[in-house]
């Protein structure tokens, strides 16, 4: 099975910017990875208006829109409800690893994302399921502390948990 492991934190506490900066380090190594993205909110991945989202609008359960160079599907849930972590990373291709970002309370490896000067109360402190803490500023978490500015030491604490070369 393909190592799983989440990057958790509050909104704008630089997530998306992590995972972004830790993915060419991944793929040095020779990684191929997956991400998966959990969203509260609505989204829409092609604009209103074009066929791929009229199709959608008019009832498709599924539209695939396919060029040359990559291809997206979009699910629509209509009112079924949210398909589960596993669900979801079974609809991913192989990798050698899937960065999750969001699903707080998902039972995998994960390290939280905290910036104090955001002024909201970390996850950690609720949460004891934590093995690490990034972060901008000195902290006293109870776990290992890396660096934000430091996506490198990231990407090896995230290599020597899952025991990933």
């Amino acid at each position: 099975m393909t190592p799983v492991f989440g990057i958790a934190g509050r909104s704008g506490s630089g997530k998306t910017t992590l995972i972004e900066a830790m993915l060419p380090l991944l793929g040095a190594r020779g990684l191929r990875v997956n991400v998966i993205k959990h969203s509260h909110h609505d989204f829409q991945m092609e604009p209103p208006g074009k066929d791929s989202a009229r199709f959608r609008l008019a009832g498709a359960q599924e539209v695939m829109v396919a060029s040359p160079y990559r291809y997206a599907i979009v699910h629509e849930l209509r009112d079924a409800p949210e398909p589960s972590l596993d669900a979801q990373l079974a609809r991913l291709t192989p990798a050698d690893l899937v960065l999750v970002e969001g699903f707080k309370q998902a039972a995998i490896p994960r390290i939280e994302v905290y910036r104090p000067a955001l002024g909201k109360p970390p996850l950690h402190a609720e949460d004891g399921g934590f093995l690490a803490v990034v972060t901008d500023a000195p902290l006293d978490a109870g776990v290992p502390c890396l660096p934000l500015n430091d996506p490198a030491q990231v990407v090896e604490f995230v290599c020597r948990s899952l025991g990933l070369g």
